[in-house]
This record gives structure tokens, sequence and C-alpha cells, in this order.
């Protein structure tokens, strides 16, 4: 990684978890991915050369500038879903700092209606917003996934109760191997075999 690229992240990281500790209202957090996961994340999409990731859950671009650092050896394109438009805001020119924007396409609205009218098909997504509608995205891209699909998802032993629903989607599709990385707040690595 470029050493510019790798002191932004930092620095996105820091800014990240001082900015959360400061602030109260859980929903107003950015609540960016722990550098650890981040970095996992990005191995498993560059080293299978993903190229089509879709990643709900934007925030302020901190996993989307690895996501689209990762898929862009394989030419790779990262879409990302995010409902509030502030920071969706904030992620652009982040991603623009990370010299990256041109790699992402970022989407606003709620994520499971941008799901929904969304094309694939998409190698890897990344549930990383609303774990309770996390059930209801993954049945609708079913359909639009790539047969060989990477599917991801933080905050399983953060939040075990709210991403219940997904695991158990997830366990009833017989042709997924799954595991629980226990990296950060716990990752869900799945894979179609």
């Amino acid at each position: 990684m470029d050493p510019a690229l790798a002191r932004l992240l930092e620095e996105l990281s820091e800014a990240g978890a001082a900015h959360d500790a400061a602030e109260a209202q859980h929903r107003r957090r950015r609540l960016n991915l722990e550098p650890e996961t981040a970095r996992l994340v990005a191995v498993l999409v560059r080293s299978a050369r993903r190229s089509r990731i879709l990643e709900i859950g934007t925030s302020n671009g901190y996993s989307t500038i690895w996501l689209a650092w990762a898929a862009r050896p394989a030419g790779g394109t990262v879409t990302s879903i995010e409902r509030d438009a502030g920071r969706q805001a904030e992620a652009a020119e982040n991603l623009r700092r990370a010299g990256l924007l041109d790699a992402v396409r970022l989407l606003h609205g709620d994520a499971t209606q941008v799901v929904a009218g969304l094309e694939g098909p998409f190698d890897c997504v990344f549930f990383d917003a609303d774990r309770v509608s996390a059930p209801d995205q993954l049945r609708l891209l079913l359909p639009r996934l790539a047969p060989n699909a990477l599917l991801l998802a933080d905050n399983v032993l953060s939040h075990p109760d709210e991403i219940a629903g997904y695991l158990a989607a997830l366990e009833s599709l017989p042709d997924f191997e799954r595991v629980v990385v226990p990296v950060g707040k716990g990752l869900s690595v799945a894979h179609r075999a």
C-alpha cells in the first residue's frame, strides 16, 4: 500500500475512534471497522481478485477506501450504500483524498430499498449497517450474486442478538461455507463454493 494512503487510513481510523468516544448518540457515531478487521477484509477481497463489490453502510468511507484499494488490481468497483447524506458527502471527500473516488459508486437511501433496485452480479457483499435488515437484503441479493460470491458481515460478536437473523438466513443456504473470525467485533465470512 502506498504510504500516503496508509497514513490517510490511519488518520481516519484515529479520528473516527476519537469522534465515537466523544459522541453519546449511537446513531451519530462513525462506527468504523477496527483496522485489523479492515485489513482482513481487504486481504480477502484482494487475494481473490473480487471486482464487483457491494458495501451496505458507507459511513465516512473508511471501509470503502479499503475495499476500493483491494479491488483496484482486478479493475474492480465498489457500490456503497449510505442512508445519511452528510456521511455520504464525508465519504466522497475521503475517497477523493485517497484517489479512489473513481472506483466507487456512492448510493444514498434506505439500504433495503436501494438493494431491491440493484443489478448484479456482485462477487462480494459487505454488510456493515443495520444488522436487523440484513436478512431481507441477503434475500434480495441472492439472485444477484456471482456463483463464487463472498459474503462478509461485521459485528457478529459485539451485537449477537441483532445479527442473529442474518446468521440464521446464511446458515439456511446449503451451498455456502461459513466461519466467524474473532477479529475486531467479529467478522462473518461466507463463501459459495
